[in-house]
């Protein structure tokens, strides 16, 4: 009996003194067993939750605020040289158009609960004022189109610079984040210029008009097919391409922020959607068009690819 004993009490101690690095193993890995019997790590008794998830985009806005330029203003949808607010593609009341607000609220909620902020004529560098308009409402929407403008000036050399259009436009954001936090904001990439000018090109109106002065680094010598004209147009281009990935990514970094995947300025325009005045700008029927993109991609249940 004394030998088994003596045999007993050296095989519990070897068991222990084995157990032993385990346990201090488990100690220094922070580790702790669960009721359950799993693992888990304590991290020096720190908890560290998981990130939090992205706020859910709500597919139907109560109320819109409308930010930007001519486009949005409606102009020369209704008349030459003119702004027609009702014809716009997001606040409009016309109803060949069934604006997004429409779309969105009805007829009496569009008209009760959107605002057009937008400013024929405006580049970024007035969008931050323009956010701060938008803010002071509240709303659950707020639209955004801009660039044009910054790309449309009296020769190419004078567009505004890309790192100037971020800053533009990230201050507009925090902007409206310092007095609506909670507003979803809903960017469209900037037109294709090259494109629009290719389309109305073709009529001899059109270009009539655009020798009053409608975006010279664009429609300017609409007929000049030299490679010094080509150079010209296609640094526009460009540089509308780099406004959207701003646009883009910026967008991208706000949680309530949906961009439109650069479906904009992949639509192709046709002459019978564009101004009858200018053959640039967006007619009642462009106007239309561009509240139905604005539509399909806000009432979807993931933003575009």
């Amino acid at each position: 009996m004394q030998n088994r004993s003596a045999s007993h009490r050296s095989r519990t101690s070897a068991a222990v003194l084995t157990a032993l690095p385990v346990i201090a193993v488990a100690a220094l890995a922070g580790c702790d067993t669960g009721s359950d019997g799993t693992t888990r790590s304590s991290a020096a008794g720190q908890h560290h939750p998981s990130a939090a998830p992205s706020p859910a985009w709500n597919r139907s806005p109560g109320s819109v605020a409308a930010v930007g330029d001519s486009i949005t203003r409606g102009f020369d949808a209704c008349s030459v040289l003119a702004d027609c607010p009702e014809a716009s593609w997001a606040t409009g009341t016309d109803s060949e158009v069934r604006s997004l607000a429409v779309r969105l609220l009805g007829s009496s909620g569009a008209a009760s609960h959107s605002w057009n902020h937008a400013e024929t004529g405006a580049r970024i560098a007035q969008l931050p004022e323009q956010m701060a308009l938008a803010a002071e409402r509240k709303p659950d929407l707020v639209t955004v189109m801009i660039g044009a403008n910054d790309a449309c000036r009296d020769s190419a050399r004078l567009m505004t610079p890309v790192a100037d259009f971020r800053a533009s436009f990230e201050a507009s954001m925090r902007q409206l984040r310092s007095k609506a936090p909670k507003a979803q904001v809903y960017v469209s990439s900037v037109p294709d210029l090259k494109r629009l000018w290719s389309t109305g090109r073709d009529n001899p109106l059109g270009k009539q008009i655009w020798k009053l002065g409608i975006c010279k680094s664009m429609l300017g010598h609409a007929d000049d097919m030299s490679a010094g004209a080509e150079a010209r147009r296609a640094s526009v281009q460009e540089r509308v391409v780099s406004y959207n990935e701003v646009l883009r990514n910026v967008c991208a970094k706000d949680p309530r922020c949906r961009y439109d995947g650069g479906a904009v300025f992949d639509y192709r325009f046709t002459g019978r959607q564009l101004s009858q005045w200018d053959w640039f700008h967006p007619g009642l029927s462009g106007q239309a068009r561009l509240a139905e993109i604005a539509y399909r991609n806000i009432t979807a249940r993931k933003p575009p690819a």
